[in-house]
């Protein structure tokens, strides 16, 4: 119906590591398909996928991307979440989501940047997640790139729909508005119900909370909007913390 929908998104995702200047030693990535009652990191060794997606094309399920764990990266992480009050857990078992290995088949093909996930807390409070992050904001001194995967407009039922495209384009203007203010950005990013059409944009908020991790650990930098386009006629972004 729609071939090259993803196409634009997918140019941006390959183009990220050239943004970056340096390669990263790690990624600490959260993404929209994980939620537990505390911060939990994935400490696989070499975690296997997770294919949590259906009705997609027979060969989306024997996708590989062979990517290092970073569990050694684990006591940095938990010691700064501790420093900032909160508990924290591990699991050793958990696959990547494909909030994680789809892109990341993208802005690492070669799989040679270990990844550790951390999931996202289930009561998907934004400050709580803008706390989080800012308790890990050292580790962008350390060579870590922290990564919010989510999607800045996730309405399932409406995406394919002709409705819903002026609430799309109102909430990804004020989301703009909101991310590269980096005075207000905590404020306007906790009452992001209140903004318009954020409640048509995330009936669940699950795929927006990521980027509240990443905004927290922007320590006070300003965001850049790096991507801006159209899928299905909702109005998407991308944005950047720290450089671009």
């Amino acid at each position: 119906m729609f071939p090259h929908l993803w196409d634009g998104l997918a140019q941006y995702l390959r183009g990220i590591d050239g943004t970056l200047g340096v390669k990263p030693k790690a990624v600490l990535i959260v993404s929209g398909h994980w939620e537990t009652t505390q911060p939990t990191l994935n400490i696989a060794e070499r975690p296997h996928l997770l294919f949590d997606y259906y009705g997609f094309p027979a060969h989306t399920y024997h996708l590989t991307y062979p990517v290092a764990g970073a569990p050694d990266l684990a006591p940095r992480v938990r010691a700064l979440l501790a420093d900032a009050g909160f508990e924290s857990g591990v699991d050793a078992d958990r696959g990547l989501d494909h909030g994680v290995f789809i892109p990341f088949l993208l802005v690492y093909p070669h799989a040679d940047v270990p990844i550790m996930q951390l999931s996202l807390q289930k009561s998907l409070d934004p400050a709580l997640h803008l706390r989080i992050g800012k308790a890990l904001a050292p580790l962008r001194d350390e060579g870590v790139l922290i990564v919010g995967s989510g999607m800045s407009y996730h309405n399932l039922r409406a995406l394919y729909s002709p409705q819903g495209g002026a609430a799309a384009a109102s909430f990804d203007a004020w989301l703009g508005d909101a991310v590269l203010d980096p005075q207000g950005r905590d404020e306007k990013l906790s009452a992001w119900r209140r903004a318009p059409g954020g409640v048509e944009a995330h009936p669940r908020e699950e795929h927006l909370i990521p980027l509240m991790v990443a905004a927290g650990a922007a320590d006070g930098d300003a965001g850049v909007r790096t991507f801006s386009g159209s899928i299905a006629g909702k109005a998407l972004s991308a944005f950047q913390f720290g450089g671009s």
